[in-house]
């Protein structure tokens, strides 16, 4: 009994799924709404953002020497305030959609470069720039959400084809297969792991740790530029604070899916499974009435779970 429970601990993914059918269970016992198809898809919706900002993570962990960005939420809410500002001054809302992306990529850029070659430390540098993004979101708004968005603009943020809603089959799902063929089927992804797992040897394999490095920052802001488009879709407006606490859930699906805190492991298919448990769980808590106080601690002891979960398996790795 005991050596099932600890191969359950160590795969990672049939964990996620048996901790998903849980949260099912227990939510539809709480609440009668919960559990029907047109719920549990429409629940899906307040994942989509989430899982961009959750790729973007996991690759910036992965990479190693305390990969971390904090920034990631106020890139999503700085670069919806530039898409908002764009519509407003009679900018096309597509055109300004795709240079919201681009400003997130250039914040990101900011963030790679100075962790990767000026040297910064990850945690100091992104909490800094969330700060900075943030405090620019609010000036540039006055903190006034920025409206007048074409109607055309809201079905990729609402609509629904088959179902399901647009953003899940349009953004989210290609997204997620673009970089698991991207991390599993290329160089690029290989080397991402090698730099997490041990940096000093992928210098000796001529791979350009600082380039990579660099890169993943700047994915990781076009992620989270990308991740505006939808939010400014949805909400029909572009608010400075729609990325407030988003930084933290992108953190805590990454290492709940496997990916190590110290770089060098974890899956993105782990993650996607992380980020529906986390989802479920949160919409359920919203549905039961629960406070929303609550609902942060029990984020914070899922994080602090999944932290030591990571840790477990690694000495029992290690000692294998």
């Amino acid at each position: 009994m005991g050596g099932s429970v600890l191969r359950l601990l160590e795969r990672r993914s049939v964990l996620l799924v048996v901790l998903l059918a849980l949260v099912i269970v227990v939510m539809s016992l709480i609440s009668p709404y919960f559990f029907s198809v047109t719920n549990l898809l429409g629940i899906t919706q307040f994942g989509a953002v989430l899982v961009l900002l959750a790729i973007g993570q996991s690759l910036v962990i992965t990479s190693g020497r305390g990969g971390i960005d904090l920034s990631i939420g106020s890139m999503l809410s700085l670069s919806g305030v530039a898409i908002g500002m764009l519509v407003q001054q009679g900018v096309n809302v597509w055109l300004a959609s795709f240079l919201g992306i681009v400003s997130g990529g250039l914040f990101g850029a900011l963030n790679g470069l100075m962790v990767a070659y000026i040297g910064l430390p990850p945690l100091i540098t992104t909490l800094g720039t969330n700060y900075l993004y943030g405090s620019l979101a609010l000036y540039l708004t006055n903190g006034v959400p920025i409206s007048g968005f074409p109607e055309s603009f809201e079905f990729l943020g609402q609509g629904l084809i088959l179902g399901i809603p647009a953003q899940v089959l349009l953004v989210a799902l290609p997204v997620f297969a673009l970089f698991w063929f991207i991390v599993y089927r290329t160089r690029f992804g290989r080397e991402i792991y090698l730099i997490g797992t041990n940096e000093i040897a992928a210098r000796f394999s001529a791979i350009q740790v600082k380039q990579i490095r660099f890169s993943l920052y700047t994915i990781s802001g076009l992620l989270a530029g990308l991740g505006s488009v939808i939010m400014c879709s949805w909400l029909m407006t572009a608010r400075a604070d729609v990325g407030s606490g988003m930084d933290m859930q992108s953190i805590t699906v990454s290492v709940l899916g496997g990916v190590s805190i110290t770089g060098g492991q974890g899956h993105l298919a782990s993650v996607m499974l992380a980020v529906l448990v986390v989802t479920m769980l949160s919409s359920g808590m919203q549905i039961a009435n629960i406070n929303s106080m609550w609902q942060l601690a029990i984020l914070g002891m899922i994080l602090l779970f999944a932290v030591a979960l990571n840790q477990f398996v690694l000495k029992r790795s290690a000692s294998k």
